[in-house]
């Protein structure tokens, strides 16, 4: 009896984080690849962009600057080095619990399920216009496929944008 007991303390301990994080509105990062399945032309143009690079650009620094983990939090999805690059959740959010197609076909589920919208509030994040990152204006990349990924509909990512 003291085992099961034991045990089911143990297991309870295991399975409370992960209950606590759900309830507190966490949401986990899931990687391109996995945007990739439902999102290919995005996620191949996205593949020639300055943003999936920016991890590898980063790691070979300049004379001017050498490379730290600090430089991760721009140049890599969730500040980790295995999520290399400035990745689809970078600007729109981790997709763990937004991903499912049934979800994705509401804008409002969504949002409420941890879809961020980018604006230029989003690339202020990291385009500061201060030290090495350049001020971008988020309205003038949107048809800049050097800097983010083809969008299936521009103008319609402008007013999602609230531009």
């Amino acid at each position: 009896m003291r085992n099961i007991v034991k045990w089911g303390l143990m297991g309870a301990l295991l399975v409370l984080p992960f209950a606590v994080g759900v309830q507190a509105g966490d949401h986990a990062y899931v990687g391109a690849k996995k945007c990739k399945m439902c999102h290919k032309v995005q996620y191949n143009s996205w593949m020639n962009t300055k943003h999936a690079k920016a991890t590898e650009v980063a790691k070979a620094g300049t004379k001017d600057r050498k490379f730290e983990a600090s430089c991760l939090k721009c140049h890599a999805t969730n500040s980790d080095e295995a999520m290399a690059g400035v990745q689809c959740e970078m600007c729109h959010g981790p997709g763990a619990d937004y991903k499912k197609m049934s979800v994705m076909k509401d804008l409002e589920k969504a949002k409420a399920n941890g879809l961020q919208v980018a604006s230029q509030e989003t690339c202020n994040g990291c385009h500061t216009g201060e030290g090495h990152s350049k001020k971008v204006v988020f309205k003038d990349q949107i048809k800049n496929k050097e800097a983010i990924h083809e969008f299936k509909n521009a103008d319609l990512a402008k007013s999602m944008s609230g531009m």
